[in-house]
């Protein structure tokens, strides 16, 4: 694992943790505060989710957007899937957002109702100068090669491999991975679990791995701040913080073969297949699904309700807000880079919600 230390201490003191570079992805979906604060006024009553970064585009358009429909105001917050499920385990808000799915055990004893609300993918950002942007192409055993520190270079073997006719620099990668707890970092490295059966072996899946190298950042903002700022890095985010602050996004190489870039069309393929209404809570793997035009980093990301809330005017409020954003979110979806659940499981969650 032969990372080069010095380079790293370039990016400078305060960026190996990134938790306040500003995300020009905010401007496109986040309500100003004059908006929030007057919505906070008028709301009849207010809801409070917290957790995943990944969801935290469209929780924050469909509470917006719901507003003068349900009069009810979403304040929600931005820390992480990990934290999420913990503070709606405890109590302290009326829904928590994963996009690491509780399982059945830890549903039942915490009496939570949990179900999808988007799907979109995680995608891989790439700061590699003299390179035109979307040419370079991967695949999952050099990314886990890439994070696990055995490929270093840009112009790596392996590497050179996949891009025939791209000329890559003699640079070294600085990889970089989320810092705190997170759902996009389960998705990713349950993708590098499957494909690579050394990461599972010494590394393996979770929401905080041991990275064995590389720059930590906050947030998908924070790692799409810290990528666009350091020549040679690599990272990963969810697809509309990508689309959003204009980065260069690698293709991958998915399940049948072929290397193909992440779109809304993409990211539905790797849905086509999936059996939502006989898993446990709705849980279902969409990572390297078969299919030509499928993206193979793909989740759904999860809410969390208190069952023992359910009839409280909170609890009212948060099946106002969601059964809006399944009804009529499509088209902020699609703005923002994410894919809506099919029909007959928006259905299906809110004919078995509790109460």
């Amino acid at each position: 694992m032969r990372f080069n230390h010095a380079l790293l201490l370039k990016i400078g003191l305060g960026c190996l943790i990134v938790s306040g570079c500003v995300s020009s992805l905010g401007v496109s979906y986040a309500q100003s505060k004059n908006s929030r604060e007057n919505n906070f006024h008028k709301a009849a009553v207010t809801v409070t989710g917290a957790g995943s970064s990944f969801a935290a585009p469209v929780y924050e358009s469909w509470g917006e957007a719901a507003f003068p429909h349900i009069n009810v105001h979403v304040n929600y917050q931005t820390i992480g899937s990990s934290a999420g499920q913990d503070q709606v385990m405890e109590g302290t808000i009326d829904f928590g957002a994963s996009d690491k799915p509780m399982d059945e055990a830890g549903l039942k004893k915490a009496a939570l109702y949990q179900f999808p609300t988007v799907m979109s993918g995680v995608v891989v950002i790439v700061n590699v100068p003299h390179i035109v942007k979307g040419t370079l192409q991967l695949d999952g055993p050099t990314l886990a090669g890439i994070y696990d520190g055995t490929i270093t270079k840009w112009n790596d073997a392996s590497i050179l491999a996949l891009n025939p006719g791209l000329k890559l620099p003699d640079d070294d990668i600085v990889p970089i991975h989320r810092a705190d707890g997170s759902g996009t970092s389960y998705v990713f490295t349950s993708y590098l679990s499957q494909l690579s059966s050394e990461w599972k072996k010494q590394i393996g899946a979770g929401t905080l791995v041991e990275w064995p190298g590389g720059a930590g950042a906050r947030g998908n903002d924070g790692i799409a701040a810290l990528v666009k700022q350091t020549e040679g890095s690599i990272g990963y985010v969810e697809f509309s913080y990508a689309t959003g602050n204009h980065l260069d996004v690698a293709k991958l190489k998915n399940h049948d073969g072929v290397f193909i870039a992440p779109t809304l069309e993409s990211l539905s393929a790797a849905s086509q297949a999936a059996d939502w209404q006989n898993s446990p809570n709705f849980t279902v793997n969409l990572l390297d699904q078969a299919g030509p035009n499928a993206w193979p980093i793909v989740s759904a990301t999860y809410a969390l309700i208190p069952q023992k809330n359910i009839n409280t005017a909170e609890g009212k409020g948060v099946k106002s807000f969601f059964q809006w954003g399944l009804s009529h979110g499509e088209e902020l979806n699609s703005a923002l880079g994410y894919v809506g659940l099919p029909h007959d499981v928006k259905m299906a969650i809110l004919e078995k919600w509790p109460g």
